[in-house]
């Protein structure tokens, strides 16, 4: 038998469980003829006295986990403070911590680990503490035909060179990637529109004390690099890279040469939308970023109305690097459109949002994702705003055009909201996955649900959304199958040994903290990872915290961004 807990806490008047589980190849035929009996948890104080006995209540065989499960409520156990529960008859134990200040403490954790990625500056001990390091990757880039004329022995002569120090890298390698740059700041950004109050906190980088919110800062870190991904013309390189992949080493001693890789249709509507974004988000706080922010967009808005076909990116034959491919844009200028709409006020974006739209759901596309493959779902965002920052209210009335578009994108949410909440009950964890989708980054498809769980609650306040939203939390913090927090430094069995290079290489014991691992996955691609888990393994239990298996354990900033929004949204909502 094993037992699983949220291992960040929970806060007092939060639904609490405790899980327990045993492996099973299937349901036994006695279990399908009557109940199975329950079993009995103890809940114990700091001063070792039991102050509360519960029932587990038999739940069923879970296909995905290869586990029966029980469950015990103990959601009366509200006081603040650390308790132990325990499960006698095998004599199993974990800690319980109750506090007011669990999700903004895992709000804090999630968000510093951003200053961990800044590329291009010096993490310095008073900010960094046992992780700092040296300033890395100051060189100068080339473009990509021009990379290509150096290896080939033409000089550097006649060839531009570009400032591209700054950003954060982008996941275990230290590559940066402008689609996934804007996802991550979208998830971040609106998450300080949406619950500014979970945002007050001091981080503890450079920029403190500045005047501007920590978490504004660091995306600020982000933003300024963004900008020097954009061309003269208005387009926007699809990436900046080195031809291969660095080894493991600190990234001050990665000397490969990067490269600004061609322009995509994709990164420029994407670009366009987060600098509309961001041209609105800081207008309170750096007036001459905003106007910078808001021109950048225009620029590449009307470099999309001059090339309205899709400008796809495929890597050469010679890279490795992450390629961040996609066969649509639509999505992307379907945001776009949104976010220029917002900040501009001309109804030529509305028309242009509403056009594509109205394809995408002839053609039964999804139009509420929020990943960085398909962004649909932040035009919803930007066009809800203003009853998304109102709960249970509908703020200000839109009118017009947009009130149409908008209503579209209400019920959109709220019926996938609706789907979302059947599949988690369908989990005797409560996670929202079914089995295809335990794949690379499946954690990100649980986060990813979680906001549309709590976008739905902030249009309609149905206790279903914002429940099974806290589940998809306590299944990315232990309760689950293999019983990890995937988390690092968050809780007594976080994962600690993510696929990254500094963690591999800084010859730290402790893992920096605030990292979301990717999760398990059933298709695995790398060797490791193919070596050690047994085919058959059921999906949930497809994990291993060994920093090899990028498959299963790689960090990316994109997975980091969807938690923070997530716990951002618990601190405000659940306090």
């Amino acid at each position: 038998m094993r037992m699983y807990i949220n291992q960040a806490g929970y806060l007092p008047g939060e639904k609490k469980t405790i899980l327990l589980a045993e492996a099973a190849e299937e349901e036994i035929s006695k279990l399908q003829s009557g109940k199975y009996p329950p079993e009995t948890v103890k809940v114990f104080d700091r001063d070792g006295k039991c102050i509360l006995e519960k029932e587990a209540a038999y739940q069923g065989y879970d296909r995905e986990a290869g586990d029966l499960v029980w469950l015990a409520d103990i959601t009366e156990l509200s006081d603040p403070g650390e308790y132990r529960a325990e499960y006698e008859k095998e004599h199993i134990a974990c800690r319980i911590n109750i506090s007011g200040q669990i999700y903004a403490g895992l709000c804090k954790v999630l968000s510093k680990a951003y200053y961990f990625q800044r590329c291009g500056t010096e993490l310095e001990a008073q900010y960094a503490g046992k992780f700092k390091r040296e300033c890395c990757h100051t060189g100068k880039a080339v473009r990509l035909e021009d990379y290509k004329k150096i290896t080939e022995g033409a000089g550097t002569g006649d060839i531009r060179f570009y400032d591209v120090r700054g950003g954060w890298h982008d996941a275990g390698d230290y590559g940066r990637y402008p689609t996934a740059a804007a996802a991550a700041l979208a998830h971040i950004m609106y998450a300080y529109r949406f619950f500014p109050d979970a945002f007050s906190v001091n981080l503890n980088i450079p920029e403190s004390g500045n005047g501007i919110p920590d978490i504004l800062n660091e995306c600020l870190y982000e933003l300024k690099w963004l900008l020097k991904m954009q061309l003269q013309d208005g387009s926007v390189c699809h990436k900046l890279t080195s031809m291969r992949h660095a080894n493991f080493v600190m990234p001050a001693r990665d000397k490969r040469q990067f490269i600004l890789f061609p322009p995509s249709s994709m990164a420029t509507a994407d670009f366009a939308a987060v600098m509309a974004l961001a041209s609105r988000v800081y207008a309170e706080y750096d007036v001459e970023f905003s106007r910078m922010a808001l021109n950048a967009a225009k620029r590449a808005w009307s470099w999309l109305e001059s090339h309205p076909e899709f400008t796809g990116f495929a890597n050469p034959e010679e890279c490795n690097t992450g390629d961040y491919a996609d066969t649509d844009d639509r999505d992307e200028r379907l945001w776009a459109a949104a976010e220029m709409y917002r900040a501009v006020k001309d109804d030529i974006y509305m028309e242009e949002a509403e056009r594509i739209y109205a394809e995408l759901e002839r053609e039964g596309t999804d139009v509420v994702s929020m990943g960085w493959g398909n962004v649909s779902g932040f035009a919803g965002w930007c066009l809800l705003e203003q009853s998304l920052r109102r709960t249970g209210s509908d703020g200000e009335k839109d009118t017009g055009r947009k009130a149409e578009l908008s209503e579209k994108y209400r019920a959109a949410f709220i019926s996938e909201a609706d789907r979302i909440v059947a599949l988690s009950r369908e989990s005797r964890y409560g996670v929202a996955l079914d089995a295809r989708e335990y794949e690379w980054g499946s954690n990100m498809t649980v986060l990813n649900r979680a906001m549309i769980l709590e976008t739905a609650y902030l249009l309609v306040p149905d206790d279903r959304y914002i429940e099974c939203a806290a589940e998809q939390m306590n299944y990315i913090l232990g309760v689950n199958a293999v019983g990890y927090s995937y988390v690092t430094g968050v809780g007594e069995h976080s994962f600690r040994n993510p696929h990254n290079r500094v963690t591999v290489a800084d010859g730290i014991e402790e893992t920096i903290p605030g990292f979301v691992a990717g999760g398990p996955n059933a298709y695995p691609v790398d060797e490791k990872a193919e070596w050690l888990i047994e085919p058959g393994t059921p999906p949930m239990k497809c994990y291993l915290d060994i920093w090899e298996c990028y498959s299963l354990n790689e960090i990316t900033i994109y997975w980091n961004s969807p938690a923070i929004f997530v716990s951002s949204f618990l601190h405000v909502k659940l306090k």
